[in-house]
């Protein structure tokens, strides 16, 4: 199985970045608490969905409704910021890692990584919401030999799932869209 688990990951889009996580040994939730993980989840792909995808496309001839937009964007990003210090310090995330993830699993590396088989939770938090992290219960499987650990999500909703897949999607548009713009500027 964790063969067929790596190889269909490894097939799919995935985001690769840096990302304040932890992950660690965890006994499977019980029915309760993985439908409760899974309701966390939703919310917090729909923040970080909105919050990361805040453009609005306003015609030219709207331009003192565009600046309002401006204005209150610019609110929302301070009055966000300041949320996240309040619930969550600079100074209490963990680290961050490298780590490349979709709606089946994720690849961070070996070191402090459970062993393979091992039930895990891996934490995972976005910047637009440092508070409020994303709780990916798996299991520790065999992945990659270049010094990293692939941990295959188990128990999560197909909902959560396709909205992970979604926003991994968004990502990875966004990063093809600035690479050619870089390309286009150089």
């Amino acid at each position: 199985m964790s063969d067929v688990a790596w190889k269909t990951f490894s097939e799919r889009v995935t985001w690769d970045g840096r990302f304040h996580a932890t992950c660690e040994p965890a006994a499977p939730p019980a029915a309760a608490a993985l439908a409760s993980i899974n309701d966390r989840n939703a919310n917090v792909l729909v923040a970080v969905a909105a919050l990361m995808d805040r453009r609005v496309d306003i015609g030219e001839d709207d331009n003192a409704l565009s600046q309002e937009v401006a204005r209150l964007d610019a609110k929302l990003n301070v009055l966000m910021e300041i949320v996240n210090r309040l619930l969550l310090p600079q100074s209490a995330l963990p680290p961050r890692i490298s780590l490349r993830f979709n709606g089946l699993g994720a690849v961070l590396p070996w070191e402090g990584l459970p062993p393979v088989g091992q039930p895990v939770l891996l934490k995972l938090h976005f910047d637009v919401v440092r508070a409020l992290p994303l709780e990916l219960p798996g299991i520790r499987q065999a992945g990659p030999l270049d010094g990293k650990g692939f941990v295959a999500f188990e128990g999560l909703s197909e909902p959560v799932r396709d909205e992970i897949e979604r926003l991994v999607f968004r990502q990875h548009r966004r990063q093809v869209a600035e690479a050619r713009a870089h390309a286009a500027q150089g």
